[in-house]
């Protein structure tokens, strides 16, 4: 079962994602001063007083959007009322009672879910009064807080807990699998996420750059839950000019580090982009398991055969030989839910574990059957291979120096590693150090 939604609204510009980075405690939102910033619905899973809770973060109530996506904001804003627990209705002290206020407060009258009216921007008790004239919409009680100043965000929790259905209705969160979906402009992303939740979750229009922020989705598929993570399209670095498109960037790139397994875009019908290559270096740089996914493949029936894309993308990213290849059509479905197969078994590669024991009769076989060169008229050694760390999997080698094994022998060895373990479609981490002198565990293994 999921956990209960508390829901953020209200008009334009009265610090909604402000709220929304202040209560999760992380810049997670983009929050600027331009009106209309966030247009999906973004979620952050909050735990307060042993309860955990959805936070959701929508778009302001009434705007104007410069893209003509006014329409689909609304839509995702009626949507995120109609799925919450709990409604959080934002308003700002500094600019007063508003119309679009007014209009926020006659949407939630035939709704009967409870509802905190938060005063935002309220930063010392000198300016509580400036609160009073919100009475009008016919609230009851006013919390006044301040994000930017951090004011009274325990009795903002305390409040919203108080009034959160009981944990036997809404059920406890089960482990999930986070997914980052990442590619460039209109590739279909946010397409994708729509089809796999079977929901309109997120926007999705031909204007590029829809999707600004980072927006975590969950959703369950045979049993088992998921996080979605779709991420703003990226642009040539020197295209970044608007603060909003830079905040984009570093959030997807952080949407990366933050994921389990990362299926980056292509569009069939386009040649690998600038973009692409610095967004699969990035993968690579973070050692992050990765599928290639071409989507759209419904738009080349007839015109290319898959092998011909895949050696594209193989003689593109040679030093990505490893991470396996899917072919989609977002729109339909088609191939989606083998996709998502594919990834928990990528998912899973990365946290295996192998023994230590398995693990050097492996290391002595590959260094009998290649012995590494000479390194200034002496024979490198290695000493005993352990495994340290999984997700990715990280094999340390201990050995006499190593600077002796050229980047050449260590791809040999991370070769036969993907080869003989379970690690065949996932990056792996591999060290070599030097044995201390206190360190006598066994021989050289050659």
């Amino acid at each position: 079962m999921s956990n209960p939604q508390v829901v953020i609204i209200g008009r334009p510009n009265v610090g909604k994602s402000s709220v929304f980075n202040w209560l999760a405690g992380r810049r997670l939102a983009i929050v600027d001063d331009v009106a209309g910033v966030t247009r999906d619905r973004m979620t952050h899973t909050i735990e307060h007083d042993d309860r955990q809770f959805e936070l959701v973060d929508t778009g302001g109530i009434g705007i104007n959007d410069i893209d003509d996506l006014t329409t689909e904001i609304e839509e995702q804003i009626a949507i995120a009322m109609s799925e919450a627990d709990v409604i959080l209705f934002v308003v700002d002290v500094r600019s007063g009672l508003a119309s679009l206020d007014e209009e926020v407060a006659r949407r939630l009258r035939g709704i009967e879910k409870p509802v905190i009216f938060v005063a935002n921007k309220t930063d010392a008790d000198t300016l509580d009064s400036l609160a009073d004239e919100f009475y009008r919409l016919g609230v009851k009680d006013i919390l006044r807080v301040s994000a930017k100043q951090n004011r009274n965000k325990g009795q903002l929790l305390n409040a919203i807990v108080a009034v959160l259905p009981s944990g036997e209705e809404r059920g406890e969160r089960e482990p999930e699998m986070k997914v980052t979906i990442a590619g460039r402009r209109n590739v279909g992303k946010s397409t994708l996420i729509n089809t796999l939740v079977e929901t309109e979750r997120m926007i999705v229009s031909e204007v590029p750059g829809t999707t600004r922020d980072s927006v975590d989705v969950r959703f369950q598929l045979d049993g088992k839950t998921f996080v979605a993570i779709d991420t703003p399209g990226v642009r040539k670095r020197k295209s970044v000019r608007q603060d909003i498109e830079f905040y984009g960037l570093h959030r997807a790139q952080r949407s990366v580090r933050r994921a389990d397994v990362v299926l980056l875009l292509f569009d069939a019908g386009q040649r690998i982009s600038q973009v692409d290559k610095q967004l699969c270096g990035y993968i690579e740089e973070n050692y992050k398991p990765c599928i290639f996914v071409v989507n759209k493949w419904d738009l080349m029936a007839g015109q290319m055969p898959t092998e011909r894309w895949a050696d594209y993308l193989r003689d593109t990213f040679s030093t990505m030989w490893h991470v396996p290849i899917a072919f989609i059509t977002g729109q339909t479905g088609k191939n989606v839910k083998k996709l998502l197969n594919h990834a928990q078994m990528l998912f899973k590669q990365s946290r295996e574990r192998i023994s230590t024991g398995e693990l050097n009769r492996l290391i002595r076989r590959a260094l009998e059957h290649h012995p590494p060169p000479l390194y200034r008229n002496r024979k490198p050694k290695v000493f005993y291979a352990t495994q340290h760390a999984i997700g990715p999997p990280a094999i340390v080698l201990k050995c006499t120096n190593p600077k002796a094994f050229s980047a050449s022998y260590r791809r040999y060895l991370l070769g036969v590693l993907r080869d003989q373990l379970a690690f065949g479609e996932v990056p792996i981490k591999l060290y070599f150090e030097k044995r201390s002198r206190d360190d006598e565990r066994g021989e050289a293994i050659r």
